[in-house]
């Protein structure tokens, strides 16, 4: 099976941020959360206040869209066109990614892709229910849905990735539309 990165990997820039820039457009009471953005967003800055911590609070904002289902199936079809040509869908592809898990499931439901895993954050209240699924936490949620599984080839655009990039056999870091060897 192959694995991929999703944000600036399959997809071509980063989803969550494009989402929240979509949710403040298309609901503009989301903008109500701006000042915990801040507020919070300086904290992590200055290190005083933990990057999923600070990654809830923007995702507060979910709480001002009357149907989150919805807003993130609008979103999610509009954006079809960031998915990048290098990108051929196979049957047992495993996308594994640090942005929310409802929102990677519903670009997977649309792109048949079958295996999805990502940050388990709450679609009304954007609070997270899990570990934010980053570096090691990647392998650890593989591991857990494909106890033997073996990656033939890994993508990611991010060396934070290296954990899973060391389980392929091969294994490409992503710039723009190129494919470059995994660096040892």
């Amino acid at each position: 099976m192959n694995v991929y990165d999703w944000d600036n990997t399959i997809y071509a820039g980063d989803s969550t941020a494009d989402f929240i820039r979509y949710l403040f457009w298309h609901y503009p009471k989301t903008l109500l959360n701006v000042p915990r953005i801040l507020v919070f967003g300086l904290g992590f800055v200055l290190h005083m206040v933990p990057k999923q911590t600070f990654k809830e609070q923007v995702f507060h904002l979910f709480v001002y869209v009357p149907d989150m289902m919805k807003a993130t199936r609008e979103f999610c079809i509009s954006h079809l066109d960031h998915v990048k040509g290098f990108y051929q869908q196979k049957e047992d592809d495993v996308v594994i990614s640090a942005s929310p898990e409802f929102l990677v499931k519903e670009f997977g439901r649309l792109l048949h892709i079958q295996y999805t895993m990502a940050s388990p954050v709450h679609q009304k209240t954007g609070r997270y229910e899990g570990l934010n699924c980053h570096g090691k936490e990647k392998v650890r949620r593989f591991y857990e849905c494909f106890p033997k599984g073996e990656i033939e080839e890994f993508y990611s655009d991010s060396l934070s990735d290296d954990p899973l990039a060391k389980l392929a056999k091969k294994a490409f870091l992503v710039k723009k539309d190129q494919l470059v060897s995994w660096p040892k």
